[in-house]
C-alpha cells in the first residue's frame, strides 16, 4: 500500500491525496478546511494546481474506487476510507 502523499499549495497550505485523477493528474483537497479541490498535475518545475468543484472531486474518487473494485486492487480499503471520511 501507498504512503499518505501531501503537497504544500502557496495560498492554501497542506493538502492532501485524495484520489489519482488520470492523466498524470491527482486530485487534492485542503487538509483543514476540506471543501476545497484541487486538480493538481505534477510537472518538472513544480506543480500546477486547478481549483474543482465538490461534485469533479467526488467524480473522480467515485472513479477511482471503481477501477480499484474492478482490478481487485489492494489499495481500495485505502481509497474507500478516503471517500467516506471527506464525501459522506
Amino acid at each position: 500500500m501507498r504512503a499518505e502523499r501531501y503537497l504544500n499549495h502557496p495560498t492554501f497550505g497542506m493538502l492532501y491525496l485524495l484520489s489519482p485523477a488520470g492523466e498524470g493528474r491527482d486530485v487534492y483537497a485542503t487538509l483543514y478546511a476540506q471543501r476545497m479541490f484541487f486538480l493538481v498535475t505534477l510537472q518538472p518545475r513544480g506543480a500546477q494546481f486547478e481549483v474543482i468543484p465538490y461534485q469533479d472531486a467526488r467524480h473522480h474518487a467515485e472513479t477511482n474506487l471503481s477501477r480499484c473494485r474492478r482490478n481487485s486492487s489492494q489499495e481500495l480499503e485505502r481509497w474507500s476510507e478516503l471517500f467516506h471520511q471527506t464525501f459522506i
